[in-house]
């Protein structure tokens, strides 16, 4: 364990002395990539040079066991010392787990409005929202991909793209069924509905993850609509791509170049079927019992967001806030700070038991 500390302080030093190269300050991407690491890594380093201020003092108070006046002393101390090297040992092994190599890359969110009409569709721009502002807080770059609105300014589904240095690894666990009670605006008697909007986080796929067989895909271009079926160009721009091996569908109309709505489009593929050979993955992984909890899950209910009682509760791990208002404005954190340290507990169980 103490090389893998030795190198953790020597990534943290190199970090420190980045963050003051001037042309690091000059570059933003970098900078905010490497501050985001550099915050990361600050409670494990922590952790490490408690760690070894503890092996010093063990150390120290075994020395004294052969002195007769400071004997008892020095036993007591020991034992204190000892059970505190233990808890700082399960700490350091939660953070020292292998991470996914998916976790750095960029991802790619798609919203779909589930039941409830309207308002499923309103609660999906609202989740849209929710992730822009968050991402904006992380430091993330977005673009929408492919959108769909609705009459009443919501979204039948919206697919955006996030980039940055673990985009992936931080949006991953969204993936799910969200669910929303409150009022909706279509409500004339002030009855409290339920609806739910689906969230699929994927990792984008890079060309060399796969070779796409273009005689196995067709692809159909039609001219894009918005709300009400209204046409919002008048050129053939929309662009819907099907993987006739799978049948998996995606149709891109944000852009007015059909070029770039069908490079899009194959972008969104290429991810959809690495997700598909992840999911094999993830069930061979689960029969050994070292599956993330609630990703890729998309008929699994995550989360409630109450408005009444403004409560947002994550049902994978009991996780309530009564800050909905923080929540819906991208205060995420402490969420999913919460479910990665729950995911991390669990693989360390995983590996005690195999």
């Amino acid at each position: 364990m103490l090389d893998k500390l030795d190198r953790l302080e020597e990534e943290y030093r190199e970090l420190e002395a980045l963050l003051s190269d001037p042309e690091v300050l000059k570059d933003k991407g970098r900078y905010q990539s490497l501050s985001r690491r550099y915050a990361e890594m600050g409670e494990v380093i922590g952790l490490i040079r408690e760690y070894r201020k503890v092996l010093e003092d063990l150390e120290q108070a075994e020395s004294l066991l052969d002195d007769p006046e400071l004997k008892e002393m020095a036993k007591a101390e020991r034992e204190a010392l000892l059970a505190r090297k233990e808890a700082l040992e399960k700490e350091l092994e939660r953070h020292l787990l292998p991470k996914d190599p998916m976790d750095e890359r960029d991802a790619i969110v798609e919203i779909r409005a589930g039941t409830g009409g309207e308002e499923a569709a309103l609660f999906a721009r609202d989740l849209f929202n929710m992730y822009l502002r968050f991402a904006e807080e992380m430091g993330f770059e977005t673009e929408v991909l492919d959108s769909h609105p609705t009459d009443l300014g919501g979204f039948s589904k919206v697919v955006f793209e996030v980039r940055g240095p673990g985009a992936y690894g931080t949006f991953k666990y969204e993936s799910g069924v969200h669910r929303v009670q409150r009022v909706p605006v279509t409500e004339t008697q002030g009855r409290i509905h339920t609806s739910t909007a689906t969230v699929a986080v994927l990792p984008k796929a890079e060309e060399e993850d796969f070779a796409l067989n273009m005689d196995e895909i067709r692809i159909d271009v039609m001219r894009a609509s918005g709300p009400g079926g209204q046409g919002v160009n008048t050129t053939d721009s929309a662009v819907r791509v099907v993987h006739l091996p799978t049948g998996i569908m995606v149709t891109c109309q944000d852009s007015r170049s059909q070029i770039k709505n069908r490079e899009k489009a194959l972008m969104i593929l290429r991810s959809r079927l690495l997700e598909m050979k992840r999911a094999e993955e993830a069930e061979r992984l689960r029969k050994t019992r070292l599956a993330q909890i609630g990703t890729g899950e998309r008929s699994e209910k995550i989360r409630t967001y109450n408005f009444p009682q403004s409560r947002v509760t994550d049902h994978r791990i009991g996780f309530t806030t009564h800050d909905l208002e923080g929540v819906l404005s991208g205060h995420l954190t402490p969420i999913l700070e919460a479910l990665k340290r729950a995911d991390q507990e669990r693989q360390l169980a995983a590996l005690a038991e195999g």
